[in-house]
């Protein structure tokens, strides 16, 4: 027992010198407790909605205040037209459209019903699925004021009907929501992890003194590092994503070579990613713990590849910003599932190109202080 406390003593002396491991102890778990905690949220609210208003009256006005005052759906365009309906759901400037078809009122009175049509993203199942939950409950509370304000004795069936349309995912097949999370999520920990260990294995091996007295650049020999990573991973993701399109049937809509320059952005960025690491830390074990870390859990959590961003706390919201792979799911899944141009996704890009110049620039500037 002796023995034991004394081992306990020295351990835990040893724990409170390794700042590091201390971090990593009691820092890192409150963090992520409190930060996936607020960000793990399936309520989903404020969302964008179009309405395109061919009656123009009381009742349609009743209707539409419905949806603003629910406090789920914010209304952010009127007075669309179905083009611009299609072209606002392929920016992702809408997830919802309702459309209410002249005559709504001439039916309500004549005791017949009167249907409306939601048009919902279906890109994102799950978020599509809730979306028409909250439309359809509002369309019945706003049936039931028109109900007791109508004098129709026995009228039984519902004055109003929400009549929905669900685009790119028809059927809210789950697979075509998660297919693409999925890409992303794999070639983001495949390209972080494998660079990652890199620089750390030059240490290891004893190696490291050669390239430090070695006549060439910092950024030429990141560069160098990465592009054999590049290659690999780059066939590694064109082939996930032909097995997804055969063993779960996900669509090709868009263009081939966006999608070839969306994934090479996205690749440059994680590799990036995985030679800072491997600047950054001394051991194999580290690096590939801490790539882990940065990695897998922004993925899942911060990219909208399972939970939607949008019901996020706004600091949580703020977070996001910084997830490469955010910005590689909406444009993946536009390109796929929408068969989007260039100009839809290219804030996107835009993102995708900063990221991937900002981490191999700062993996060249911490390669040149670990040479001199």
């Amino acid at each position: 027992m002796r023995k034991a406390m004394a081992v306990g003593r020295k351990e835990f002396w040893q724990i409170v010198r390794d700042g590091r491991t201390l971090m990593i102890l009691l820092f890192v778990p409150a963090f992520f407790l409190g930060l996936y905690g607020y960000a793990l949220n399936f309520d989903i609210r404020h969302v964008r909605l179009a309405v395109m208003d061919r009656e123009h009256n009381r009742d349609s006005r009743q209707l539409i205040s419905s949806f603003t005052n629910s406090t789920y759906f914010d209304i952010v365009f009127t007075e669309t037209s179905m083009a611009d309906i299609e072209r606002l759901m392929n920016e992702g400037a809408i997830r919802a459209a309702l459309i209410i078809p002249e005559g709504m009122s001439r039916d309500l009175r004549s005791g017949g019903v009167a249907q409306v049509q939601v048009i919902i993203n279906g890109d994102n199942a799950n978020t599509a699925t809730t979306v028409f939950g909250y439309a359809q409950a509002i369309v019945r509370g706003v049936s039931a004021q028109f109900q007791l304000e109508m004098i129709t004795g026995g009228q039984r069936r519902p004055p109003i009907s929400a009549e929905p349309r669900i685009w790119y995912n028809p059927e809210l097949t789950s697979t075509l929501f998660l297919v693409p999370g999925l890409i992303g999520f794999i070639v983001m920990i495949s390209s972080v992890v494998s660079t990652s260990m890199s620089i750390v294995r030059e240490k290891e091996r004893g190696t490291w003194e050669q390239v430090r007295m070695a006549p060439i650049s910092n950024v030429s020999y990141v560069i160098g590092k990465t592009i054999p990573y590049f290659a690999i991973s780059l066939v590694s993701a064109f082939f996930i994503i032909a097995a997804a399109m055969v063993l779960f049937g996900l669509p090709m809509r868009g263009s081939w070579l966006l999608l070839l320059f969306t994934v090479s952005l996205f690749l440059a960025g994680a590799l990036g990613t995985g030679l800072l690491v491997s600047t950054l830390v001394d051991s194999q074990s580290l690096a590939f713990q801490v790539s882990l870390l940065i990695s897998m859990l922004p993925t899942i959590i911060l990219s909208g590849f399972i939970f939607p961003i949008a019901s996020m706390p706004a600091p949580i919201r703020a977070v996001t910003y910084v997830v490469p792979a955010r910005y590689f799911l909406a444009a993946l899944r536009a390109i796929v599932l929408k068969g989007v141009d260039w100009h839809v996704v290219n804030m996107e890009l835009a993102a995708l190109a900063v990221y991937a110049v900002g981490v191999l620039g700062l993996a060249s500037v911490r390669l040149g202080r670990e040479r001199l």
